[in-house]
Parts: structure tokens; sequence; C-alpha cells
């Protein structure tokens, strides 16, 4: 069986949900459930997971720095008025520093926690001035270069706008090799969407900070395919009902196909699933040359929306969104995960 050496790895982070709620939203005991709650599984979450330094706040799980005024700009910008101020923060060497960034897609929903909303950010956290509305990321839409991707500080979710629209600006520092993978973005476009050299720009495409992505990534085994980048074993099949069902109804698909033994499938979290995606392709946003049959447009995973507990996350892998569905619609596909591959140590 192919494996990925340890240090390779770069385990998906703790989505941070720890209850289990089934259709009607009403909470559950998590034993058997087969939900992100039960599993709990990625990278832990320290304890205490921020430390506060003045009006900057590490995040002790992934080493990046955040300012402690979530809304820093005060205001909303457009993308290209939201990377010129980091520009200027950095001139000006804003809270002490000059190496400011916009976070990436993954930077950002990093900070996220799935079981709070409202904002959606982890209990006790050290954060002030927060706005419950939408923050850029330094992610061009590869499914329509003219936009960018944003995250919901309220709910969580993850989509794409306009560059010409505004919305606000929470800047990140840190190191550029910190504990989350790229996001696949190597190209960078202007607010009309059209390719431009990167060098200069602040974008996701200059600077691609993250743990680099192995060569090849994936590698089928006798377990099933093996991201060598995260180290978790995905079904080879990417539709395991043949077409779309409800909630329950992929959580008992998954737990059937785990029944004669073998590998522990189980319907991915949400940050398992959005692992997957390769910012800079769509249709479907997956890295070339992935091996997977019957690869479809979207995804349930077994994490709850904390905001209304009766619909679950999903990851829309034609754009590379991440959303949410109504539990008790047959809305998305179905897609099994196992970490039976060897983990690492501690994570």
């Amino acid at each position: 069986m192919t494996t990925a050496h340890p240090a390779a790895i770069t385990p998906v982070l703790a989505t941070g949900q720890v209850h289990c709620h089934d259709t009607a939203g009403r909470e559950i005991p998590c034993p058997g459930t087969g939900q992100d709650g039960e599993h709990r599984r990625g990278r832990p979450w320290p304890s205490p997971r921020f430390e506060p330094h003045g009006e900057l706040v590490r995040d002790r799980l992934t080493r990046l720095v955040w300012p402690r005024r979530v809304n820093f700009a005060g205001f909303p910008l457009s993308w290209d008025e939201a990377l010129a101020f980091v520009r200027e923060m950095n001139r000006e060497r804003r809270l002490g520093y000059g190496d400011w960034r916009l976070p990436n897609r993954r930077e950002l929903r990093s900070v996220l926690s799935m079981q709070a909303a409202r904002p959606a950010l982890p209990g006790g956290h050290p954060f002030s001035e927060i706005f419950a509305g939408w923050y850029w990321t330094s992610t061009t839409a590869a499914i329509s270069p003219a936009h960018a991707w944003y995250v919901q500080i309220e709910g969580a979710r993850m989509f794409y706008g306009g560059k010409d629209q505004s919305f606000l600006v929470w800047p990140v520092r840190g190191d550029p090799g910190h504990r989350l993978a790229r996001t696949g973005q190597n190209r960078c476009h202007d607010a009309a969407g059209r390719e431009i050299p990167c060098a200069g720009t602040g974008q996701d495409g200059e600077f691609r900070t993250g743990a680099a992505w192995p060569r090849p990534r994936f590698t089928p085994t006798p377990r099933g395919v093996l991201d060598r980048l995260t180290g978790l074993c995905w079904h080879p099949c990417a539709d395991l009902t043949g077409g779309p069902v409800d909630w329950d109804s992929a959580l008992a698909a998954v737990a059937a196909l785990g029944a004669g033994g073998g590998p522990h499938w189980r319907l991915p979290n949400i940050n398992e699933l959005e692992s997957l995606v390769d910012a800079s392709r769509a249709g479907p946003a997956l890295p070339a040359a992935a091996p997977f049959e019957r690869v479809r447009g979207a995804y349930w995973s077994s994490t709850t929306s904390a905001y209304e507990p009766d619909w679950a996350w999903a990851l829309y892998l034609d754009q590379g969104a991440v959303g949410v569905g109504q539990k008790a619609g047959p809305h998305f596909h179905v897609w099994a995960v196992s970490d039976a591959e060897p983990r690492v140590p501690g994570t």
C-alpha cells in the first residue's frame, strides 16, 4: 500500500463541532450518528486557542496572526481597494509590522468555528469590533475571474462576489509555511477578470502561502484514493448513491458502505471536503488528474449548520463554494472518506 511520509502531510483542521442534531434541528446524542460532532476529525484545537498580544492575536492552531479588531478597515471596500489598504498598512507598518496580507480563502476560513454562529468564531475568542458581514479574501474565483472569494463571519458561508462590490477587510500575517495547505491558485487577475502579472498585487496567486502540494497529490491504493497532502483516503467513486439524496440518507449510505469491514468510511466534515478544492480550477474545482469516478457538482458534509441546525454544510464542487442545504431535502450527492491510512501522531 502506498502511503505519504508523515512529514509531507498537512492535516485538515478540525471544524470545532462537538454537538449533533437530527434532521429537524433537535440536538441529539452523538454516538452512532456518523456526524461531525461524533467523529471530530482533523487537527485538534489547542486550549487556549488564541494568544492576545496587545492589538494582535496569535492563533496557536495555525500560527497566523490577526488584528484583534475584526473589521479592521472600518468600512466596506472594493477588492482593489482592499488590496491597496493592506499595501498601505505595510508602508505605514501598522501594528508594528510590514508583512500584512489579505488572507486567502483557506486562511480566512481557518479562524471559523462550525459550532458557533452570529458570529461563527470560536467560543472565548478575544476579537473585537466584529461586524457579522462578508469579508474579502485574496483568492480570485476561477469560475469567474472578475469575482473573488469572500467569507461571511456571521454564519461561515463562503461564496464569490464581483470585485467591484464592497465588503470588509480583516488582514493577516504570519509564517508563509503555516499549518494550512495552499489553495492551489497560481495566477492573478484584475477586477475585470483579465490575467495580469502577480508581482506586487498582494493576491493569493502571488504569495501562495501554506504547505506545497506533493506531486502526484493523489495515489490509488487498495483501500481507496490517498490524498498525499492531507493523509485522507477518499472513495474512488464520488457518487455513492447514484444521485442526490437527503442528509439522513447520505449518512446511512456511508454507514452501510463500511458494514462489511475494511476501511472505516464516514461522511466527510466540511473542512475535509473543502480540502479537495483547487482554487485555480472550476467545473469541477478539483486538482487536475484527480483519479475519481462520477464526480458531481455538490456534496453533503457531516457538519450541521450552527446557524440553522436543520441545515447541514455542503461543498459546491463545481464552483468551490461552501454553503448549506436543508437536511430534509434530496439536495446533494454522497462521497465517503476514511482515515484508515496511517495518521500523523498527535494530529
